[in-house]
């Protein structure tokens, strides 16, 4: 190998030189990386510089060999990622271009590790890293038992103004679900205030009183698609926020928890609470939440509109109800705030 001179871009920018060199030679060790600053071996614009500045896009770099480090797509092992996991991933896309995609996250896969989650998204998404280091990143969550819609950025420009997006709330969400009972009225806004309860991974929301210690307001507006008679009905959701667990709180706090929800229906043993004993026996053993729908403004322009298929366990749902996924949807008209 031999001395290489890269030229920053315009997505690293800002980057401290030691976390550059890291981003564009993941396998470039510590004990390595310290021993050509600290001996002036890495030079920008044909000056000696400290770890610590922060590289400016067009500016030349100087690197010395690295060895092994220094080939193309060389990944350190404890971040090289299984080619497995790339084509998995590839297998999720629904929608994507140079700078998003969304992918539909199946149900019991988690987007983020956690007290004793070994395999998530934010995980695998090393495995879709590029030449330069730069990985594909989170820009929003949905529950582990959450299937459908899951926006990623693919470069940090996109990554920091879809974060914006969704602070903003400029990102529209329909969600279905499938709940024991018939909610009354069939169409309505539920407007309460979430605080966490109980202990760390363990974690449910509980309607808290306005002014409570980390309490924060939510709101969801609901429409009943279709019923099943008096036994169940098939909702559609729409979230004005964000909060965590905020659709499966405010469907229990209702009094309608959603089917297959052991953490808000009281118990694993009342999932299917209020159902006939003949469908509770027939029915997945799943929680039936679907990010069904996503609509938001693309950094670059123009709208991205993605709509996740029925999962194999919604399709069941239907199937046992008799509800037709071609049905209109009533939510759409509801207001965004």
């Amino acid at each position: 190998m031999s001395v290489e001179i890269v030229t920053v871009k315009d997505s690293e920018d800002g980057l401290r030189l030691d976390r550059f060199l890291k981003a564009r030679y993941p396998a470039l060790g510590f004990g390595q990386l310290q021993k050509i600053l600290r001996t002036g071996q890495v030079r920008v614009d044909g000056a000696r510089a400290k770890p610590q500045m922060r590289v400016e896009a067009g500016q030349s770099v100087r690197v010395p060999p690295l060895g092994e480090a220094g080939k193309p797509g060389a990944l350190s092992p404890k971040k090289a990622a299984s080619a497995d996991d790339a084509a998995y991933l590839r297998s999720l896309v629904l929608w994507e271009d140079k700078d998003v995609m969304v992918i539909n996250k199946p149900h019991g896969l988690a987007v983020q590790g956690g007290s004793g989650t070994k395999r998530h998204i934010d995980g695998m998404l090393q495995a879709m890293a590029g030449p330069d280091g730069d990985r594909p990143k989170l820009v929003h969550r949905l529950d582990r038992d959450t299937a459908g819609c899951l926006v990623i950025a693919k470069n940090r420009k996109a990554a920091s103004a879809l974060g914006r997006t969704f602070n903003s709330r400029s990102a529209r969400k329909i969600y279905w679900a499938v709940v024991p009972g018939v909610p009354e009225p069939h169409q309505g806004r539920i407007s309460t205030y979430l605080a966490k309860d109980g202990a760390a991974g363990n974690e449910k929301m509980r309607v808290a009183q306005h002014g409570d210690p980390e309490a924060s307001h939510a709101i969801t507006y609901y429409a009943v698609v279709e019923k099943a008679g008096k036994s169940a009905a098939w909702l559609s959701l729409k979230p004005v926020t964000g909060r965590t667990h905020q659709l499966r709180a405010h469907l229990a706090h209702i009094g309608h928890a959603i089917l297959g929800d052991p953490k808000y229906s009281g118990g694993p043993e009342e999932r299917y609470g209020g159902l006939p004993e003949d469908m509770s026996v027939d029915m997945p053993k799943k929680l039936l939440l679907l990010a069904r729908r996503i609509t938001l403004p693309h950094p670059k322009g123009g709208t991205i509109d993605v709509t996740a298929p029925l999962p194999e366990h919604f399709k069941e749902a239907f199937s046992l109800f008799g509800f037709d996924a071609k049905t209109g949807d009533p939510i759409l008209e509801a207001p965004n705030d």
